[in-house]
């Protein structure tokens, strides 16, 4: 963060200072919300939650090397006590954000919000120094976070917003007002809380209608509830996707034999071939959408084309592909998961496992509950189980309770009988399964709504693989 002074900060927040010895010591450190990632002369911001109230660290963090606490009450220590700490929290970043002058670029979507982020992140940081949200650090706590990270230096500030509901997204971008907004799709996550995908297309679409005239509206020429949303802004509106019309688009898209796609990337000032690190073909409409971004602020087709195809993954369990020593290919997408991402996720499956197949390998999908569908999970699911055997997936491993079952139910009424798919109760059994049945040459996705915890799996079939390659990173 810049450098503000503790009476400055209590300004901004509109708190109140209590045992602070010298008003004119400077915050030099990250603001932190906990006290284990505490450097010298960070800011502590001290959250209630349901089992854990960070007051009770406030102490630590002081001698951690905390310049001070920003609390709800005196805690002892050093501290500028606000009434809420979440408001606080958000009006210093507004006003840091302000004061630097970043140009803030901010995203939305159902599906692909991070890996989006994280090939902007690496386009933009190669044209000047940029920001940007750590793993899915999307909410009203995690953006005001990332925000108090920009210095004077920072010329890119790329921000993931994440709703729950309608008005979270207004909420996000009035904390830190975009110039840029990005809208990559509508899909069904979080569909059981919204009540609908219409619901959901209003929600996203808050991000375009908080851009200024003089912004622009980066919208998804592919899906129409996202191109719909060019009406609900006054910033200029570019459009990205696989459509003839988009200004930002895909040509002679095609999968490589490891899974990793490869296209014409065709934009108003030319056009360049890119070949992705990453696995799947839905990364193409998320470097699209990296490009229409990276173009706007000034990237030249040529230097966007060799970013995208030397970008990996940044954050964590995310089509994560490591190779064994003994040959079986492991892929660890189990950091989230909803019907549009398991789509892509089996059918990425699908396309890496067609030359382990040639040679005797098989494809293995492990899966386990998609969360928040609401009323559509029983679809949903029962959809994914025959998506898998549509593909001819070799073997379907359903993890977990009802959910679960409804995915087996769903393979087994497509026609996948024994012992192409399988129902076990939780990771352990799918682990024990696993190490007993793998053999060279398989693929193995692992892929679940975060909640559900089934990364143990992937890391168990690693275990002791050091010397494995870790692809697209």
């Amino acid at each position: 963060m810049i450098a503000l002074s503790l009476a400055e900060i209590a300004e901004i927040v509109g708190g109140q200072s209590y045992d602070i010895p010298d008003p004119a010591l400077r915050v030099t450190g990250p603001v932190v919300i906990d006290s284990r990632q505490v450097e010298a002369g960070s800011l502590f911001a001290a959250f209630t939650g349901e089992n854990v109230d960070g007051h009770d660290y406030a102490e630590r963090a002081v001698a951690a090397g905390a310049a001070a606490v920003l609390a709800a009450r005196p805690v002892g220590v050093p501290a500028i006590v606000v009434d809420d700490v979440q408001t606080a929290l958000g009006a210093l970043a507004r006003a840091v954000v302000e004061e630097l002058g970043t140009e803030v670029v901010a995203l939305t979507g159902s599906a692909g919000k991070t890996s989006t982020k994280d090939l902007i992140a690496q386009l933009l940081q190669r044209h000047a120094p940029t920001v940007w949200t750590p793993g899915s650090l999307n909410n009203e706590i995690g953006l005001p976070l990332t925000a108090l990270r920009a210095t004077e230096e920072t010329r890119h500030l790329v921000l993931e917003m994440g709703a729950r509901g309608i008005g979270h997204i207004t909420y996000l971008t009035g904390l830190t007002p975009p110039r840029i907004g990005l809208v990559l799709n509508v899909g069904t996550a979080h569909i059981g809380e919204f009540g609908g995908r219409e619901q959901i297309a209003q929600a996203k679409g808050e991000l375009v209608e908080a851009l200024p005239e003089g912004g622009v509206a980066v919208l998804n020429a592919d899906d129409p509830l996202v191109r719909a949303m060019a009406s609900r802004t006054k910033a200029r509106v570019v459009l990205f996707g696989e459509a003839g019309e988009a200004d930002v688009r895909a040509e002679n898209v095609r999968l490589m034999p490891s899974g990793q796609p490869a296209f014409l990337l065709r934009t108003p000032s030319g056009c360049s071939d890119v070949t992705l690190r990453l696995y799947g073909e839905h990364h193409v409409s998320n470097a699209l959408a990296a490009a229409a971004v990276a173009h706007e602020l000034g990237m030249s087709v040529d230097e966007i084309a060799l970013a995208l195809s030397e970008a990996g993954t940044l954050s964590r369990w995310r089509m994560e592909v490591t190779e064994r020593p003994d040959g079986v290919t492991v892929v660890n997408d189990a950091y989230n998961a909803n019907p549009e991402s398991m789509r892509a996720a089996l059918r990425a499956l699908v396309a890496m496992g067609t030359a382990a197949q040639a040679n005797g390998g098989r494809t293995w999908a492990v899966l386990g509950q998609m969360a928040e569908l609401g009323d559509e999970s029983l679809a949903e699911h029962d959809a994914v189980g025959r998506l898998a055997v549509r593909l001819n997936v070799s073997k379907l491993v359903a993890v977990g309770g009802r959910e679960a079952s409804w995915l087996q139910l769903g393979a087994y009424n497509e026609g996948s009988w024994g012992e192409e798919s399988v129902h076990v109760s939780d990771a352990q059994a799918a682990i024990d399964l696993l190490r007993r049945e793998l053999r060279p040459g398989d693929v193995v996705l692992v892929k679940a709504s975060r909640s559900v915890g089934l990364e143990r799996i992937a890391l168990a079939l690693l275990e002791n693989t050091a010397e494995g390659e870790v692809a697209g990173r």
